[in-house]
């Protein structure tokens, strides 16, 4: 077996003449120090289903395969797969598919393999916020998340009740993950350089929600309501879900005069709770 390490990224982007697709999001990670915090703070093993989304040029790939063995990708970008491959061969047992992640039917996977998914990823920015919100719907399939955010993203998931980043998208992590910071990735890392600081967390998901919820879809729908227009009061954002919500407020015990952005997740759990019809 040929174990000669496998080309570097800077390399096969300079030779491959590879020009990233913007309409993808694609910055190709190059740092290989970033790479082995990100697989090392992974902490996969071979008894482990681990897949990885948009591994691009396998920055991380690689060494995810030479710590699980077996991987399974996704991958977009129809160039990639053929470099992926050969770049893999001699590493382990790499299963990839060309697929859109936002589509991707996770809990088959999951099912397929017969546990639970440990994801992996450098995230496109322009799909991160809505793929982390299909990934949290597929939650019960999967173990954990190593995934790397826009820095405002990342920060944003992590926000605290008050602050200005929290939103709909602090809430349902809170809920369903609990949430960890790795390490700043700074533009340097990537070709191209994008333009803002990049964060990698890893999401652990909860084996139950942080509060008892009697409708997990209607909790969901009670905190976009609260966030869809950040400032009015709860009195006037619930209105799409109750056209008089003062009754359902006062039933949870909240002031109809506050906003969204001061509730912790008890009290939205307790809001969803408290329905009122």
């Amino acid at each position: 077996m040929d174990n000669k390490p496998p080309l570097s990224i800077p390399y096969l982007i300079k030779s491959l003449k590879l020009r990233p697709k913007k309409g993808l999001g694609q910055n190709f990670l190059v740092d290989e120090n970033i790479s082995q915090a990100i697989v090392h703070a992974s902490n996969v093993s071979k008894e482990d289903g681990v897949l990885e989304i948009g591994p691009g040029l396998g920055s991380l790939t690689v060494l995810l395969l030479a710590q699980a063995k077996k991987i399974w990708a996704i991958e977009q970008d129809e160039r990639m797969l053929s470099i992926l491959k050969s770049r893999c061969e001699n590493i382990g047992d790499l299963q990839i598919e060309k697929c859109d992640a936002l589509k991707y039917d996770y809990s088959k996977l999951a099912n397929d393999i017969g546990g639970p998914l440990r994801i992996v990823a450098n995230l496109p920015y322009n799909i991160s916020t809505p793929l982390l919100f299909v990934l949290l719907e597929h939650r019960l399939a999967i173990k954990d998340m190593t995934l790397m955010f826009q820095k405002e993203v990342a920060q944003r998931i992590a926000a605290q009740p008050g602050s200005k980043s929290y939103g709909t998208l602090s809430v349902q992590c809170a809920m369903w993950t609990t949430v960890e910071k790795i390490i700043d990735v700074p533009p340097e890392s990537f070709m191209p350089k994008p333009k803002v600081d990049s964060m990698v967390i890893r999401l652990t998901l909860r084996d139950e929600p942080c509060a008892k919820l009697d409708d997990p879809i209607f909790f969901t729908k009670v905190v976009r309501a609260a966030f869809g227009q950040r400032r009015k009061t709860l009195n006037n954002a619930l209105k799409p879900l109750n056209p008089s919500p003062k009754d359902w407020l006062d039933k949870a015990g909240i002031d109809p005069k506050r906003r969204g952005e001061t509730l912790s997740v008890l009290e939205f759990a307790n809001l969803a709770n408290c329905r009122v019809i």
